[in-house]
């Protein structure tokens, strides 16, 4: 929806992708919200935030899927020896170890999207016309990096 939007600013729909992103937000929340009169570039401003927020998101995702197929399903993906894996020499052993290292990383992203979603979801109330908190918009700018930096050091180790 992020990029349906910057595609409608310049052609002069802006509100109507402000209606688009407060219909969304009052599906998922409950919160229904009449669109105030944003400006183009708040909404523009919107979309690339959602982009930016979108993409970061990705990276918790990832993390979410390395501990379905790493944690949870390992004796299925990792087919052995398993003399040298964590918990081994058995698969039984391996396959624990592996469970339970990936336990807290899954929490940890669960929170992190949690934290994402609520964001934006804050973010979003900028296109009904309130004002979002100074802080809210420096989280924003800045969350992204570290999950640059970690993508870019995932990306050299593979």
């Amino acid at each position: 929806m992020a990029a349906a939007s910057l595609f409608a600013v310049p052609v002069g729909r802006a509100r109507a992708a402000a209606g688009w992103w407060l219909r969304l937000r009052g599906w998922l929340l409950g919160a229904e919200e009449a669109p105030g009169r944003p400006g183009v570039f708040v909404v523009a401003g919107h979309a690339v935030l959602s982009l930016l927020l979108g993409a970061t998101a990705l990276v918790p995702f990832g993390v979410l899927l390395a501990f379905v197929f790493r944690g949870v399903f390992y004796g299925l993906v990792d087919h052995g020896p398993y003399d040298n894996s964590w918990g081994g020499p058995s698969r039984a052993g391996a396959w624990f170890a592996h469970f339970l290292v990936s336990l807290p990383m899954a929490a940890a992203a669960v929170l992190l999207l949690a934290g994402i979603a609520a964001l934006h979801g804050r973010l979003t109330a900028m296109l009904a016309g309130r004002r979002p908190g100074p802080w809210m918009l420096t989280v924003a700018l800045v969350l992204p990096l570290p999950a640059v930096v970690l993508f870019i050091a995932w990306l050299h180790q593979i």
